[in-house]
């Protein structure tokens, strides 16, 4: 959801204006090499690989939540602050970060709305100094509502009222590109490709709200089922649940171990059709 304080998607004017508030952190989950060449005056950089952990083959879980609530504080994220993050993709590591303070109970944060090819392209300042972050406390106050394990889905494979969002390409969905023992999908599932919400001449923009929610609609994606993003790892399917939850959609959950663990264990049903 929005609201005035602190927009859920944000566009790059209104963050210009907002830069040197107090309570406003502006996280660059891009590339490294991208960040210390251009980004947002203040930002602070944080590697994506932060927020996963995993035993190969399965990737993309959760690390232990109270250490990377410290870690976090640690790049100047404190219970009052406005998080805006951003990267130079489109927008999936920032919201595998949001999607994370949501589990981690900070939901006080939004998407900076094109990421850096918006901000750069567009003419907004940028420099290349390293922000220097205040440390601050993060309390960790976990929320299991954002949360979707594989017994979650497993579960509610026949249940109307869930739907699975396969954020994935449909080369992936189709079991066509292979990346875990098995390809495939989950039975059921509805493949959205993440980028289909992109506007690719707005410099990475999510389309407009009501052509978002057309798209999602159309698919059987609506907003009185609990819906359950996933992907590989969960980052392409974390912008799917940024999204769906900027569009007033109530249950919205991420699956983090997404298809690198359903993909991987010995008895979980999967579908190619």
């Amino acid at each position: 959801m929005n609201d005035t304080a602190s927009p859920l998607i944000i566009e790059p004017d209104a963050l210009e204006a907002r830069l040197g508030e107090p309570d406003l952190v502006v996280v660059d989950v891009g590339k490294p090499e991208t960040y210390a060449q251009l980004h947002v005056p203040g930002a602070v950089h944080l590697d994506v690989g932060v927020l996963m952990t995993g035993q190969p083959p399965v990737m993309g879980l959760l690390p232990p939540l109270d250490a990377l609530a410290q870690q976090l504080g640690a790049l100047g994220i404190g219970d009052d602050s406005y998080v805006v993050a951003y990267d130079d993709e489109g927008g999936p590591r920032a919201a595998r970060l949001l999607w994370t303070l949501d589990v981690l109970g900070h939901t006080r944060h939004g998407l900076l709305n094109g990421g850096l090819h918006a901000w750069a392209n567009e003419g907004h300042p940028t420099t290349a100094e390293p922000g220097r972050p205040t440390p601050r406390t993060l309390t960790l106050r976990r929320s299991d509502a954002p949360l979707a394990e594989r017994d979650y889905v497993a579960a509610h494979l026949d249940d109307d009222a869930v739907v699975v969002l396969d954020a994935r390409s449909p080369e992936e969905y189709r079991g066509m590109k292979v990346m875990a023992a098995r390809g495939g999908h989950i039975p059921g599932a509805v493949n959205v490709d993440w980028t289909e919400t992109l506007d690719q001449g707005r410099n990475l923009r999510l389309k407009p709200a009501e052509a978002v929610r057309a798209l999602y609609e159309g698919r059987g994606i609506t907003p009185d089922k609990t819906i359950v993003t996933h992907c590989q790892t969960h980052y392409r399917s974390a912008h799917s649940y940024i999204a769906l939850k900027w569009l007033g959609y109530a249950q919205v959950k991420g699956y983090p171990g997404s298809w690198s663990d359903w993909g991987n264990a010995p008895d979980t049903p999967v579908a190619t059709d």
